[in-house]
């Protein structure tokens, strides 16, 4: 097991799991997950000569949960992660990998702090650059607005979404992960008219060798602790992120980019938006390596690890 420390960022106090010395690779999760998800990452990268510190993202596990929406923008979160940087290691540009909502916080806080991230990962969700409206007038032009169910959609009332996962929580997290994971055939469940609720049709999970029985408990035991109020107030800040990140428009991310993505993984192609998400990336950032795994799903270093480690060391050898 990794040490488990508080870190006081200057802006919330955050929960790591940190192995290793060396120059600092930061790992974020994203929804619904925790520190455990870069579980096998964590010593590999330590093992290859890096200070491995995996978080708990604000809201999430032994993280601070501030209370309001607001609390929850790219933009804090992002201060998050370089007042973290300065405290463990101060004056060194960080190196920052993230996964799910991780990527986009991590894609974000390279191109706003570029003198403080030498170089940045992400898993699943490709970065396609400043946005040119919130993502709430896409989903609801694209879903809402034709009466189908959108998850994000779902997400925007607080309190609906919590009610529905804090029912079980390990149910929720396990049947959730099984269902867009490459296990799976991508699939027309997620086709469903406005007003359903987020697990009504999806599959029931079956035994895959990724996902153990303690890994969905450990999951379970985090969230019935932490609730999801925190994690599902991230999707509810599409506007104030767009408003924060329009300062930024036509920058791009000038640091090396590493991007690992699934074939079977909707967020890698943007629900169906993009054909090659790499080529897409080269627009934005420049400097990307990139590559599209054949079978994986959304839970891309958990899914597969030993080829995610391979190709994420490869990269961080070079940088």
């Amino acid at each position: 097991m990794p040490e488990m420390r508080l870190i006081d960022t200057g802006h919330a106090t955050l929960r790591c799991a940190m192995e290793g010395t060396g120059p600092l690779v930061i790992f974020v999760h994203g929804f619904p997950e925790s520190w455990y998800s870069w579980r096998h990452q964590i010593d590999p990268v330590a093992a290859a000569g890096y200070t491995a510190c995996a978080i708990d993202v604000r809201g999430y596990g032994g993280s601070d949960k501030p209370p309001e929406v607001a609390d929850y923008t790219l933009e804090k979160i992002a201060a998050d992660l370089i007042g973290l940087a300065d405290a463990l290691q101060p004056g060194e540009p960080v190196i920052l990998v993230g996964h799910d909502w991780g990527a986009p916080i991590v894609w974000n806080t390279a191109l706003t702090n570029p003198d403080r991230v030498s170089a940045v990962a992400g898993l699943s969700v490709p970065f396609a650059g400043v946005p040119s409206r919130p993502f709430t007038e896409v989903f609801r032009e694209h879903f809402t607005s034709k009466g189908r169910f959108f998850y994000q959609e779902y997400f925007q009332e607080p309190g609906v979404a919590e009610a529905e996962a804090e029912a079980d929580p390990e149910h929720f997290v396990h049947r959730m992960m099984y269902s867009i994971s490459g296990d799976v055939e991508p699939g027309a469940y997620w086709d469903k008219p406005l007003g359903a609720k987020f697990l009504d049709g999806l599959p029931d999970p079956q035994p895959v060798p990724w996902l153990t029985t303690e890994d969905i408990q450990f999951y379970g035991r985090e969230f019935s602790q932490s609730g999801f109020r925190g994690p599902l107030n991230r999707y509810r800040n599409h506007e104030r992120d767009y408003e924060w990140l329009q300062a930024y428009a036509g920058k791009r991310i000038e640091q090396p980019c590493l991007f690992i993505g699934g074939d079977r993984d909707p967020a890698t192609t943007l629900f169906g938006a993009v054909a090659d998400p790499v080529a897409m990336m080269r627009m934005f950032a420049p400097k990307v390596e990139g590559h599209v795994l054949e079978g994986v799903g959304h839970w891309t270093q958990q899914e597969r690890p030993e080829e995610v480690n391979r190709l994420l060391l490869d990269w961080l050898a070079r940088l």
